[in-house]
């Protein structure tokens, strides 16, 4: 009985053992074709995706080649316009006057009647500031009569006339040109009278100067008077 139980128990375990074997067997062969499945769906997507992808590199290469041809034109075009400009001789102002129709007669009158309306209308303005200058000297030295000095509206006016002095030296022909008086005034009352001269000496010699023609005298006289002007400006408002 003891044997044939030992036989009954060695039974047991080599049948166990076979079916541990087989289950192993089997989980072999399921992870085994299970890989080789995957490795399959793995080279499928990749023969999938291949044609693509030579596609797209495909495409880039034309792009970047036509990029590469416009920039050449580009630069070759660029090129050939800084040669010509460089090549383009420089016009010559003397040849463009010498290109222009001359002008007819009729253009000549119109031009002529053009210069001497607007030379007469510089001669009637350089009168009335003449007119204007002694009309203020005059205020001025009124006024300071009136009150023994000079306040703030009279130093505005005595600016005008400054103002005005130098319009008419320039439309006379002159310019800035500092004098030295010979005689200059050695008070405020002095001067006044001196002002007084000046502003009516200077719209006489204005009146009497021909149109079109510079007149020293009057540039001198505006000249003197603009000195004393400055001179005024230095002594005390008050007598």
């Amino acid at each position: 009985m003891l044997l044939v139980s030992t036989m009954a128990f060695v039974g047991k375990d080599t049948g166990t053992d076979t079916r541990l074997g087989a289950t192993r067997r089997l989980r072999h062969s399921s992870n085994r074709s299970l890989k080789v499945f995957l490795s399959r769906l793995v080279n499928l997507r990749l023969r999938m995706m291949t044609p693509s992808f030579s596609q797209v590199v495909a495409t880039v290469s034309k792009t970047l080649i036509v990029i590469s041809l416009v920039a050449t034109l580009f630069s070759f075009s660029s090129a050939q316009d800084v040669v010509a400009r460089k090549q383009k001789p420089l016009s010559d102002p003397s040849k463009a006057d010498d290109d222009k129709e001359p002008l007819t007669i009729v253009e000549e009158e119109l031009r002529a009647k053009r210069a001497i309306k607007a030379a007469d209308r510089e001669y009637q303005e350089n009168l009335d500031r003449a007119r204007d200058l002694s009309s203020l000297g005059a205020a001025i030295v009124t006024a300071f009569k009136e009150k023994n000095g000079l306040d703030h509206d009279d130093i505005k006016k005595l600016d005008k006339v400054e103002k005005l002095a130098k319009g008419i030296r320039r439309a006379a022909g002159g310019s800035e040109d500092k004098v030295e008086m010979e005689q200059p005034p050695k008070d405020l009352t002095s001067a006044m009278e001196m002002l007084n001269d000046l502003s009516q000496s200077l719209k006489e010699k204005v009146e009497k100067t021909p149109k079109h023609v510079i007149s020293a005298s009057v540039i001198d006289e505006a000249n003197v008077l603009l000195e004393l002007i400055r001179i005024v400006r230095t002594m005390p408002a008050k007598v």
